[in-house]
């Protein structure tokens, strides 16, 4: 009889163990798929910030292209305006300048004349140095 209980016992042990990592495996399996799940739900989550950030980067960069065109037309508008008023400005005086000269060679033709003498003999003095 001895035998016998023995041999129950050890069914019963074997049993048991069978059990105990039957229960172990199932264990470790759930504990990995909720691993696994919760790395997919993590990574999901990592690619939707990444996708915002993405998105947020391209509307910065947009804006912040449209604001450096935007500056550099104003700029480029400002200095053309500059640009005419200052030739408007040019050519008013010439008109003035010009003006002003033949107001004066008319009021003093002889004085014009003798002036205009001198600077050719020295121009053609000057160019024939040279």
């Amino acid at each position: 009889m001895e035998k016998s209980n023995v041999g129950a016992e050890s069914a019963k042990s074997s049993a048991s163990v069978v059990e105990s990592l039957t229960r172990t495996k199932e264990a470790i399996g759930s504990a990995a798929s909720e691993a696994v799940d919760s790395a997919g739900s993590d990574l999901d989550a990592l690619v939707r910030d990444l996708n915002g950030l993405k998105d947020t980067l391209a509307t910065f960069l947009s804006k912040a292209g449209n604001e450096a065109m935007r500056s550099a037309r104003d700029v480029s508008s400002g200095l053309a305006d500059q640009g005419a008023s200052m030739a408007a400005a040019a050519a008013e005086g010439g008109k003035s300048l010009t003006a002003e000269l033949e107001s004066m060679v008319r009021r003093n033709p002889l004085t014009s004349i003798a002036a205009a003498f001198v600077v050719g003999i020295i121009l053609g003095g000057r160019g024939r140095r040279h």
